[in-house]
């Protein structure tokens, strides 16, 4: 079933680089984009699976439809498709995500952490700089912002309070304790297990296409279970999932920075804060989104990323040396120290006590994150050839998880600061997407942090939409990574229209139950794919 790459029978598939040296291809007669309908009408050039793409945007233009057309009938039904999924199934978004993590700390000590993606003697395409800068801003940069600053501050004032949506129970009238047990909680959302899970969906869809030679498509990691039955019903299937969880995962994304771009815009020069404003932001960042979409990974995707990065970077600086620096430097050795003693309770999947945490906070969390593992996998695995399995996986698990400790404890602490010594209820009483601007309100050059703030969101917005918008089109172009441009187009185009959708029936809780319920069956595909990555990696050649 397996060819030598030096000596196999049939040339890797069409958009797939052939492996650089030793690589065991897999012997299939399938032909990348057998299936594809290629035709030229109108002067738009299409080519494209028939039935992933056909299945895919007529369900979704449905959902778009009914959900602007009956905003007030559709609130309720999101509301309770959160609640169920949430106070039933938390624990397998919990028990899964802790497999991810564990397979992939486990690979990095085992030999098939030698394996080399694309081939044994393949070469980065990246520099590390680039590679870092990529796969950090797609991975959850809207995130950052918006829950960088609320998400320690909600959990410290829930802990110290001892209510029942403290992590783990709280600590009551513990100011210290509840800090760091806030500090902790914020971390293990933002740490390990969100980049396991990217990085177990990356590492086996780099494997399966540069190594195997297999179509850059979610079914393709499946051939060591399914075989050649990936190419029909059971593979169609597999892509489908992927499109709906790429969408609503990213439409959440794009919908919480929406609202916080419109907060940040009302706090500085007074511009409405309401659905019309969100929606033409939405709109707007769609429109400027399309032309970076239209340059393409190394034009436009890496330079934006890479702008982004510089501009995080910055905030972040003025944050650490103008905010309370002394208790930032240490706080982050003790957040991390903190992180690391209540993981295993926080991951703990059964017999918690804490359930409104699990549920509003860490099911949701793993299910946003599995919803963007699609996307965000097929993004880092085609910038990532040439690394090594071990090298991979820990700089996919640690590089991102020490900044998210280090953003964290930076925009946290110096909230909670502002609230403990210096007595400032202003972050603590402001709505969600305010939050981050009212801390940096007591800040000096309160009007240029927040200004950056703002545009660090729209750019993260725009490097998430066209970064999605590649990935989906591969997947319904049949794993095609070259397909035509207006393809791309299109689907950046659905992610607003479902951001739009989403916000205006039923908002944040429209949001979460739209990303909780596409991740729900996509969690079972990713828990398959363990298997399947394993089998995969065991016949590669080791360096």
């Amino acid at each position: 079933m397996a060819q030598d790459a030096n000596n196999q029978p049939d040339a890797p598939q069409e958009g797939i680089p052939a492996p650089e040296g030793p690589a065991n291809l897999i012997d299939t007669d399938y032909v990348i984009g057998q299936d594809n309908i290629q035709t030229s009408k109108f002067g738009l050039n299409v080519d494209l699976h028939g039935k992933v793409f056909s299945v895919s945007s007529l369900l979704i233009l449905f959902f778009v439809i009914i959900t602007l057309a009956l905003p007030e009938q559709m609130g309720p039904i999101f509301n309770g498709a959160k609640s169920f999924l949430t106070d039933h199934l938390s624990w397998l978004f919990l028990f899964a995500a802790n497999i991810f993590v564990l397979l992939s700390v486990v690979l990095i000590f085992t030999p098939l952490g030698k394996v080399r993606i694309g081939g044994l003697h393949a070469k980065p395409d990246f520099s590390y700089a680039g590679w870092f800068a990529m796969l950090f801003a797609a991975g959850m940069g809207i995130g950052l912002m918006f829950y960088g600053v609320s998400e320690p501050m909600t959990h410290f004032d829930t802990s110290i309070a001892g209510d029942s949506w403290a992590p783990l129970g709280g600590a009551q009238g513990d100011q210290a304790a509840a800090q760091s047990l806030a500090m902790a909680a914020t971390i293990f959302h933002w740490g390990l297990h969100p980049w396991g899970i990217y990085a177990v969906v990356a590492l086996s869809l780099a494997l399966f296409s540069f190594n195997k030679g297999l179509p850059l498509t979610m079914r393709s990691i499946f051939y060591p279970i399914l075989g050649e039955r990936i190419w029909g019903w059971p593979g169609h299937i597999i892509d489908i999932l992927a499109v709906f969880a790429t969408l609503f995962g990213l439409a959440t994304s794009l919908g919480l920075g929406a609202s916080q771009a419109s907060a940040g815009l009302n706090y500085l020069f007074g511009t409405p804060n309401n659905d019309v404003t969100m929606v033409l932001l939405i709109i707007g960042i769609t429109l400027v989104a399309l032309m970076s979409v239209m340059l393409g990974v190394d034009k436009g995707v890496q330079r934006l990323s890479q702008i982004n990065m510089a501009l995080a970077f910055l905030l972040l600086l003025f944050v650490i040396f103008v905010g309370p620096t002394l208790l930032i430097a240490t706080g982050f050795v003790e957040n991390m120290g903190s992180y690391l003693k209540n993981l295993p309770a926080l991951s703990n999947p059964f017999g918690r006590e804490d359930s409104n945490f699990v549920h509003g906070w860490t099911a949701f969390y793993w299910a946003w994150w599995i919803s963007w593992s699609p996307f965000v996998g097929m993004f880092i695995a085609r910038v990532s050839r040439g690394r090594t399995v071990r090298e991979f996986l820990i700089a996919v698990l640690l590089v991102p998880t020490i900044v998210s400790v280090l953003w964290m404890t930076a925009f946290g602490d110096t909230a909670i600061n502002q609230l403990v010594s210096d007595g400032f209820q202003g972050v603590k009483n402001a709505e969600l997407p305010l939050q981050l601007f009212t801390m940096l309100g007591q800040l000096p050059l309160t009007s240029i942090t927040s200004f950056v703030g703002i545009i660090l969101v729209m750019v993260f917005f725009i490097t998430s939409s066209d970064s999605g918008s590649l990935v989906i089109d591969s997947i319904t172009a049949g794993g095609k990574v070259d397909a035509p441009t207006p393809q791309r187009v299109f689907w950046a185009l659905i992610e607003g229209a479902i951001a739009i959708a989403l916000l205006l029936g039923g908002g944040l809780t429209a949001l979460q139950a739209a990303v909780i319920t596409t991740g729900l069956p996509f969690t079972i595909v990713l828990l398959a794919a363990c298997y399947a990555i394993i089998q995969g990696l065991r016949s590669e050649p080791r360096g």
